[in-house]
């Protein structure tokens, strides 16, 4: 009889726990939608991979079936998930007021709770500032000559190269430039790979936060040991050394941290950098991996590319001189391609946050404490729009400006928008005119994989070679 008492209590027990984790407490109404199984919630769909750039199923299936605000319970987490144009917006318009950065466990933990994610907005706008004295636009036009040069030497090894795989050659290519520009490393100079220990990164940024031996997790952490380890040896090798002038990131984070009454601590340093490192090179190089399988795969986008470039270097005085800013000012077709390219990728799954206080949105509540994930590729693929939004065509970004908005929001929004986004703009830039101007390609093939983010598993391989100058119809389409 007290055994039957017993697994009767469990049941009721059991019951009501699953009843409470489906039905979860809210002072107002919360948005529709389903928590999931106990504990996992959805996490196992929303991290099941597809080979479109569509709108996720995740995402698509339980907007049609909620709407475009809808709840669920992600990577340990109870979410608001929203598709809805003015919310996202007015997340981005509440930062630091309604909303702070939430990023789930597993990328805090390999990111640090450090990182510029989840500063305090004062802290952050420091940051921001002695940031962009190195890629602010004074800086990049200084850098240009750098950036194209880096680019053509490894366009050089490429055409020597069999086959190239773009995605992995185009990483090590902006990995040098971010790690120069940031620290003044330089991997041919120096006895280890860097590079090498962020391979796991994207693997585990958005998976379960088991750091158990094998797990995408677990080689995530240990990548995370492992730069950090570095970082604060060659933070100690440059206290060693004296610089009269700031040459590097390095040196304007020393400067802050002799600092009488400094916020800047070094365990915020290494957490920026190493999140700086990484998202400087993986979100960049993804880019040009797909904007050159976009422009490989359209003819007439590729000619009027080629086009806009040979008539820069036509209109100079010595053909042979390189990029000037007003040059690259003055790609204006080649910026509508990579707007196009970005709006179509939607490399970035969505922006996480998290409610600091009850909030009220077209009748629903966002509980206190609750994440939100901003998902954008509604906005970016919304008919309503884009005219047939799964087509590549950079000709519907004429005369449009390319700025955040509620439509577009490929990088960012509000006070903590992309940092780099000129950064990465301008070595697109650079790689297109390098490219179309000096080399003929053929794609060998390669698939994108989403799950969330987007990746090549078998890689994207391309046959490159030097054009023949003489022969000026050469300029105009691939191989295919």
């Amino acid at each position: 009889m007290l055994g039957l008492c017993i697994v009767a209590l469990v049941a009721v027990g059991i019951t009501h726990w699953v009843y409470r984790w489906r039905n979860p407490r809210c002072n107002g109404k919360l948005p529709p939608g389903s928590m999931g199984l106990p504990l996992i919630g959805e996490t196992i769909q929303y991290l099941a991979s597809n080979s479109s750039f569509d709108i996720p199923p995740f995402i698509k299936t339980r907007k049609e079936r909620y709407g475009p605000i809808f709840k669920s319970q992600l990577m340990g987490a109870p979410f608001i998930v929203s598709t809805d144009p003015e919310l996202n917006m007015y997340v981005f318009q509440q930062d630091d007021k309604l909303f702070q950065s939430g990023y789930p466990d597993s990328v805090q933990k390999i990111f640090g709770k450090q990182q510029m994610g989840n500063m305090h907005v004062l802290v952050y706008k420091y940051l921001k500032r002695m940031m962009l004295t190195l890629i602010g636009p004074e800086s990049l036009k200084r850098t240009l000559p750098e950036i194209e040069q880096a680019i053509h030497t490894s366009m050089q090894q490429w055409s020597c190269q069999d086959t190239t795989e773009v995605k992995e050659a185009a990483a090590d290519m902006i990995f040098s430039l971010t790690a120069k520009k940031l620290m003044s490393y330089d991997s041919s100079n120096s006895s280890d790979n860097l590079r090498a220990n962020f391979n796991a990164f994207a693997d585990g940024l958005l998976s379960f936060p088991l750091a158990i031996p094998g797990t995408a997790f677990h080689k995530c952490l240990q990548g995370r040991d492992r730069i950090l380890s570095r970082l604060k040896d060659m933070l100690q090798e440059r206290r060693a050394t004296s610089q009269k002038q700031p040459i590097d990131f390095f040196d304007y984070i020393l400067e802050e941290l002799e600092k009488e009454g400094t916020v800047l601590t070094e365990e915020i340093c290494f957490d920026l950098m190493l999140t700086l490192l990484f998202t400087s090179f993986e979100t960049t190089s993804t880019t040009m991996t797909l904007l050159l399988k976009f422009v490989s795969g359209h003819p007439l986008v590729l000619k009027q590319l080629t086009e806009e470039h040979e008539r820069i270097i036509k209109q100079r005085e010595n053909a042979n001189s390189g990029l000037t800013w007003e040059e690259y000012k003055s790609m204006t077709f080649t910026l509508q391609v990579i707007n196009e390219t970005v709006r179509l990728a939607n490399q970035v799954p969505g922006i996480f946050r998290k409610a600091i206080k009850e909030v009220q949105f077209k009748g629903y509540t966002i509980p206190e404490g609750w994440s939100v994930l901003v998902c954008f590729q509604a906005q970016h693929l919304n008919p309503e729009k884009y005219e047939d939004p799964l087509a590549f065509n950079p000709w519907r970004w004429e005369g449009k400006e390319s700025g955040a908005s509620k439509d577009f929001m490929a990088f960012g929004g509000g006070l903590r928008s992309c940092v780099g986004a000129e950064f990465g703009k301008l070595q697109m830039a650079v790689f297109v005119h390098c490219l179309v101007t000096k080399y003929r390609w053929e794609v060998i093939g390669g698939n994108m994989v989403r799950n969330p983010g987007i990746q090549f598993p078998g890689g994207f391989h391309i046959r490159i070679q030097q054009k023949d100058t003489r022969n000026s119809k050469q300029h105009i389409t691939p191989d295919t």
